[in-house]
C-alpha cells in the first residue's frame, strides 16, 4: 500500500550523527530530524556548546547525546564514529556538516590556512562516512549521507571576497557527493548535498558585514536564511520520502544562484 506523506517524511525509529551540529546550521539540521522522530547524536569541538545545545534538544522531547572531537583530527574523527555507533547502535542518517572558512588573497593565502579548510571540509567528510559505511551501512544495505557544500561550490566570488579555500573546498564537497552516491547506490545509501546561501551564523558574521546592507537588494527574496529553512530539506533527504535522490545537490540561498552570472 502506498504510505502517506506523513509515513514518508517520518523517522521514528531512525538514528542521525551530525558534526558541527552545536549550533548553526548543523543544530538545526539536528533539530529538524529530532523533530521528525529520529534520535540525534550531534558532535562539535567545544563540549560547553554540545551541553547546550543537546540540553535544547531534549527540551523539545528529542533522544540527544553528544561527544566533543575536532573534526581536522583523523584520530578524533574515528573516536566520534566509535562512539556514535556505541550510543546509537547503527547509524541511519550521517550529516557532514563541520566546517571552516578561511578569508585571504589568493597570492597571499596561507598553507595552513588552506590545510586547515581542506582537512575540516573534504577530508573529514571522506574520513567519517567511510567510517560509517563500513560499520553500519553499507552491512545494512541502507543510509542517508547528507554533505553540506555551499553555493559558494558552484563558482567564484564578486569581487572584494577573498575565500578561495572555501570555494575550492565545497566544490571538491560536490563533486565527492556525486561520485559517492554513484559509487555506494548499490550498497542502498543515499548521498547528496545542500548548498545554503547566506545565513546569519557565526562563521558568516563576517561575510555579511563585508556584503554591507545593499546585500539582501541583489537577492530575489530580499531575505537571508532562517532557524526554519533547511529543515525540509534535510528531512527529506534523510527520510523516505527522499528514496529515489541520490547524487544530487539543491541551494537554498534565497534564488541567488539563479541570477544570470551567479
Amino acid at each position: 500500500m502506498t504510505r502517506s506523506v506523513q509515513q514518508l517524511f517520518n523517522l521514528q525509529g531512525r538514528t542521525a550523527l551530525i558534526t558541527g551540529g552545536s549550533r548553526g546550521l548543523g543544530f538545526q539540521m539536528a533539530q529538524a530530524l529530532g523533530e521528525a522522530g529520529a534520535r540525534v547524536f550531534i558532535s562539535a569541538r567545544k563540549a560547553d556548546e554540545l551541553e547546550h545545545a543537546t540540553t535544547q534538544l531534549r527540551t523539545q522531547g528529542i533522544d540527544a547525546h553528544w561527544f566533543a572531537a575536532d573534526c581536522q583530527k583523523e584520530a578524533e574523527i574515528h573516536q566520534l564514529g566509535a562512539q556514535a555507533l556505541k550510543h546509537l547502535g547503527h547509524v541511519d542518517i550521517l550529516v557532514n556538516n563541520a566546517g571552516a572558512s578561511w578569508g585571504a588573497p589568493a597570492e597571499e593565502h596561507p598553507i595552513t590556512g588552506w590545510d586547515k579548510v581542506m582537512n575540516l571540509n573534504v577530508r573529514s567528510y571522506f574520513i567519517l562516512s567511510q567510517d560509517i559505511a563500513k560499520a553500519s551501512m553499507i552491512p545494512r544495505k541502507s543510509g542517508r549521507i547528507i554533505n553540506t557544500a555551499s553555493i559558494a561550490g558552484l563558482g567564484g566570488n564578486s569581487p572584494g571576497m577573498k575565500t578561495l579555500a572555501y570555494n575550492t573546498s565545497k566544490g571538491a564537497v560536490i563533486t565527492f557527493t556525486q561520485a559517492l552516491a554513484c559509487e555506494w547506490g548499490g550498497y542502498g545509501i543515499n548521498v547528496n548535498a545542500i548548498c545554503p546561501g547566506v545565513f546569519p551564523t557565526k562563521m558568516a558574521a563576517g561575510l555579511l558585514e563585508s556584503l554591507g546592507p545593499t546585500y539582501l537588494d541583489h537577492v530575489p527574496l530580499h531575505r537571508v536564511g532562517d532557524d526554519e529553512d533547511l529543515k525540509g530539506l534535510a528531512v527529506l533527504l534523510a527520510s523516505d520520502a527522499g528514496k529515489h535522490i541520490t547524487g544530487q545537490w539543491l541551494a537554498v540561498d534565497g534564488g541567488v544562484s539563479a541570477l544570470a552570472g551567479g
